[in-house]
C-alpha cells in the first residue's frame, strides 16, 4: 500500500486530516503512531473543528516537512530558510490544485472533486469525498516535493 492510500486508510478509520497525512509518512519520519496521532489531535477540521482555519491536510503536510527538514536549533538561519521554502513551495502547490485555496472552510464549500488532471492520487484510490480528496492530495503534493529534494 502506498502513503496515498495510507493515509486514506487512516482518515476512513476516524483519523482527522492532519493525523492521516503526518502519520501516511511515519515510515519516512519514525514518529509513533501514539506519538503522531496525539500531537496532531488538534490539527483536523482547520484548527479543532471550527472551520475556520488551515485545511488539516495543509497542517499535516507542514508537519511532515518540519519532521524531514527540521529547524532545531535557532541560530541555524538556512534550515530555518529551508523548510520555510518547502512549506511554501508545498502549500502554493496544494493551492494550484484546489483554486487557491487553503481554509478549511472554503475547501468545504467549493465544489472539490478528483480530476485526472488536478488530483490523480485521488482517483487512484477513489477518493470522492471532500476531505479523501484533500488528504490524498497533499500527500501526492509531498511526495513529488520529497522526491524532488532527493535529486537535489
Amino acid at each position: 500500500m502506498d502513503r496515498c492510500e495510507v493515509a486514506f486508510q487512516y482518515h476512513k478509520q476516524g483519523y482527522n486530516c492532519a493525523q492521516s497525512v503526518l502519520m501516511a509518512f511515519s515510515d519516512l519520519t519514525g514518529l509513533a503512531p501514539e506519538t503522531g496521532f496525539a500531537v496532531a489531535g488538534g490539527l483536523g477540521g482547520g484548527l479543532g473543528a471550527s472551520h475556520q482555519e488551515v485545511c488539516g491536510a495543509i497542517s499535516g503536510g507542514v508537519m511532515v516537512l518540519g519532521l524531514l527538514y527540521p529547524h532545531i536549533n535557532g541560530e541555524d538561519t538556512a534550515a530555518k530558510r529551508h523548510v520555510y521554502g518547502l512549506t511554501k513551495t508545498f502549500l502554493a502547490r496544494f493551492q494550484e490544485r484546489f483554486e487557491g485555496l487553503s481554509r478549511c472552510g472554503d475547501l468545504l464549500h467549493s465544489a472539490i472533486q478528483a480530476t485526472p488532471e488536478h488530483t490523480p492520487a485521488a482517483v487512484r484510490v477513489g477518493a470522492d469525498t471532500h476531505c479523501d480528496i484533500l488528504i490524498v492530495t497533499a500527500v501526492e503534493v509531498l511526495e513529488e516535493l520529497l522526491a524532488e529534494q532527493a535529486k537535489a
